[in-house]
């Protein structure tokens, strides 16, 4: 489940030759259900303009500014996401709001995760892969949650994505996620870890993770994710596992590919 962000609306786009019975119909049948059809920017522009008043007159005490209740590019995507139902994406958006200025995330510096990024257990690309997509890179055999603080560990992880995000040129809307799973054991295994992952890219970061690569998973790894798995639901389908080899080949360039993979 490689994550479109408009993956909705484009598979609504009607085929090329319809008959004009047919796209009349079709019309008919559309009206104003924008989870079936392509809603215009004049539409989509009175809906963000919806949404901004309502969170001001219902949730005025959230935040305003970047990531805020006005923040309009920020209600376009929760729109988007929730394909344009005004309701549910200010549902989502208030929970992501609030989220936000509740964790600090405007405020994290990279200071503040100095410490527990010198593990090397994360980290974002200095390339692009070739599809022009931001590179967060996760080093499983260095996360050790019976040592590092849980909180530092979540810190890390928001702190990067907000990094590779702002990495995105002009046009691109996901990064690629790549989790190194060479020398991963027991004690690397963290499932409240991947839950928090999980409610981070689902509710705060919606349709942003593009794909997720599992490089050289080893045997023991195996009933990790089958026991994973469920929770990510339809999520899992966007996870790929994969050699050394193809990420190499397939996601970049020889003088672009992670040293980490160069070996």
């Amino acid at each position: 489940m490689t994550i479109h962000t408009c993956q909705a609306l484009r598979a609504c786009r009607p085929p090329l030759f319809l008959s004009s019975k047919s796209t009349l119909q079709r019309s008919r049948n559309c009206k104003f259900s924008v989870q079936n059809c392509v809603i215009d920017p004049n539409n989509s522009r009175k809906l963000v303009l919806e949404v901004k008043e309502k969170l001001e007159k219902e949730h005025s005490n959230l935040p305003v500014g970047k990531h805020g209740r006005d923040d309009e590019d920020m209600i376009l995507w929760f729109l988007k996401d929730r394909r344009f139902s005004v309701d549910e994406a200010i549902t989502k958006l208030t929970k992501a709001i609030r989220w936000r200025h509740e964790f600090g995330v405007s405020d994290l510096s990279e200071d503040d995760v100095k410490n527990i990024a010198a593990t090397g257990k994360g980290y974002v690309h200095d390339f692009l892969d070739v599809n022009d997509r931001p590179v967060l890179i996760i080093v499983a055999s260095k996360h050790l949650p019976a040592v590092h603080d849980p909180r530092e560990d979540e810190k890390l992880c928001i702190f990067l994505i907000e990094k590779a995000l702002s990495k995105l040129p002009p046009g691109k809307e996901q990064i690629l996620g790549i989790a190194d799973l060479r020398g991963f054991g027991t004690e690397n295994a963290n499932l409240s870890f991947l839950t928090f992952l999980f409610d981070v890219f689902y509710y705060y970061y919606p349709k942003r993770l593009g794909e997720v690569l599992f490089v050289e998973a080893p045997f023991i790894f195996q009933p990790i994710w089958q026991m994973t798995k469920p929770l990510l639901k339809s999520y899992a389908s966007m996870v790929k596992f994969c050699s050394v080899e193809t990420v190499r080949k397939e996601y970049f360039t020889e003088a672009t590919v992670p040293a980490i993979f160069r070996e």
